[in-house]
């Protein structure tokens, strides 16, 4: 997601600038990570992972609506009450999301998502405390391996600020297919294919889903294909290429846990409506994916790792099991500022495939994934934001 300066200038003046003015503040804030409008005086904002009220208001709902169709005007889509749900990208990378009546019956609602203007680096995250080096290093050394990860969590949680750093520990002579409902993915890899899924017009015409352009991923001569988020039947698809020899996918999902990730992906492929028996989807899901790294927005507002886990067979009744190889653990919370104090720690499992991995000379020994004795307590409840 290239930003284009000169197009978010020029979006920016005029006219844009006029319908604009009681969010440009707003827009213009690089410590904010998301402005919602629910109405022309109920503008709330996200400021590191915090939620709150902005004093900043428009005139009444015909001025939100206005700026509201500036913004997809200005993208090329339309809102109207045939089609109340727009999702538009503004040229600084910023994804906003319209929604109106009837599907809103309260009114016109927008949700515009903030990206840094730099994109983050695995340095980054370190020192933000969102992952330790040496699980960094550990999931760079699966990305080498060409496992297949899926990156889970809840909404707001980064999850595609994690996939956007593992992505750039892809060797840079892969070819790299990136398939999205909107573009969102800061992946600058050398050789990078880039699919965006579009919505029908009003009369039902030029619609492309992710599961056409999922099947068109495969006909490119992929390295790997990474989907920005798996919402639905492409879920079955990517699994029956991960098993087929497409190895080193990722992607991200809605989910909390590593198990509920599987659940998950395993709902999402019924809706793929081929009529596999519930137990050959679970049997692939399984031997499909290697990795589950599950992103967790805290009570406190900070984002971390919270658990990564292999994915292990099916046990004898079918179902899911996991091997967890990282969790983070809550030492203490500050009573006075709330912000919580901990370390995403080694559990004392080695992965299933580590001395496979270690003869094949990737850089992995027994001492990352042992727990230090002292620590040896149980993992204290995460305290989770929604």
């Amino acid at each position: 997601m290239i930003q284009d300066n000169s197009s978010f200038n020029s979006f920016m003046q005029g006219a844009s600038r006029v319908f604009l003015t009681p969010i440009l503040p707003l827009l213009d804030d690089k410590s904010i990570t998301e402005i919602m409008i629910n109405g022309p005086d109920k503008i709330y904002i996200e400021r590191s992972g915090k939620l709150q009220k902005t004093n900043a208001q428009f005139k009444d709902s015909k001025a939100l609506e206005a700026a509201a169709n500036i913004i997809c005007q200005f993208v090329g889509k339309r809102y109207s009450t045939e089609t109340p749900r727009v999702d538009a990208r503004l040229p600084d990378g910023s994804r906003v999301h319209v929604i109106g009546p009837p599907a809103c019956p309260a009114g016109m609602s927008l949700s515009i998502r903030r990206f840094p203007d730099k994109p983050l680096m695995g340095d980054d995250l370190v020192r933000f405390g969102s992952v330790t080096p040496l699980v960094l290093n550990f999931l760079k050394t699966m990305i080498e391996m060409h496992q297949n990860i899926i990156v889970a969590g809840g909404t707001g949680s980064g999850k595609t600020s994690l996939l956007n750093v593992l992505g750039r520990y892809i060797p840079p002579d892969e070819r790299l297919l990136i398939i999205e409902d909107t573009q969102e993915l800061q992946i600058f890899q050398e050789h990078v294919v880039r699919l965006e899924a579009r919505p029908p017009d009003e009369k039902g015409r030029g619609g492309v889903l992710i599961r056409e352009l999922f099947h068109s991923a495969l006909r490119m001569r992929p390295d790997r294909i990474i989907i920005g988020e798996i919402r639905g039947g492409e879920a079955l698809d990517l699994i029956q290429a991960m098993t087929s020899g497409h190895s080193g996918a990722m992607g991200t999902v809605h989910a909390t846990r590593p198990l509920d990730a599987l659940r998950r992906l395993e709902t999402l492929c019924l809706y793929a409506d081929t009529g596999l028996p519930l137990t050959a989807v679970r049997t692939q899901v399984a031997s499909a994916l290697h990795l589950i790294v599950c992103q967790a927005r805290l009570k406190d507002g900070s984002r971390k790792i919270v658990e990564v886990a292999e994915v292990l067979p099916l046990n004898e009744s079918a179902d899911y099991r996991v091997n967890t190889l990282f969790a983070y653990e809550i030492d203490h919370v500050d009573e006075d500022t709330g912000k919580i104090h901990g370390a995403l720690r080694a559990q004392g499992n080695l992965p299933t495939f580590f001395e496979h991995a270690v003869k094949q000379g990737y850089d992995l020994t027994p001492q990352m994934f042992m727990r230090d004795p002292e620590l040896a307590k149980p993992n204290k409840q995460l305290e989770l934001s929604h």
